[in-house]
């Protein structure tokens, strides 16, 4: 199974590098982008930051939870730039991300940053973990 799955990731690695060179990979709405400007301001001091990275880990009860986090850009990194900012992806995550809003919300439970993804076809009950379209079990009539 492991030769099978690496000839895929492989084909995928095509598809993402294909998929990063859409200017609309991702893209921040206002307020996303006013309180990245904002939280960048305090990072002024560190050099190492970047821009924000945008990516994916496993975990989670279903498959994927978001990484979202200042930081530095890396070799093989996927950059973005919207609205004077850089947003900073793995190759590894961008076919997970890609078509996806960055946004900051504020309400009752808490404020942070919210990703609205078009990818995601299940996410779990507390919304901090998702599962992909690539991820959904193959269904054969053979």
């Amino acid at each position: 199974m492991s030769l099978a799955r690496n000839a895929l990731l492989t084909d995928r690695q095509i598809r993402v590098r294909l998929a990063a060179t859409l200017t609309d990979m991702i893209t921040v709405t206002d307020k996303g982008a006013e309180k990245i400007r904002e939280f960048l301001t305090q990072q002024q001091d560190n050099a190492a930051v970047e821009g924000l990275r945008v990516g994916v880990k496993g975990g989670g009860c279903s498959g994927f939870q978001y990484v979202l986090a200042f930081d530095q850009s890396r070799d093989g990194d996927q950059i973005v730039e919207t609205q004077g900012l850089k947003l900073l992806v793995d190759a590894e995550s961008v076919s997970y991300v890609n078509g996806s809003i960055v946004d900051f919300v504020d309400g009752l439970q808490g404020a942070g940053f919210k990703v609205e993804n078009p990818n995601v076809v299940a996410a779990c009950g507390c919304g901090s973990s998702f599962r992909v379209a690539e991820d959904e079990p193959q269904v054969s009539a053979v």
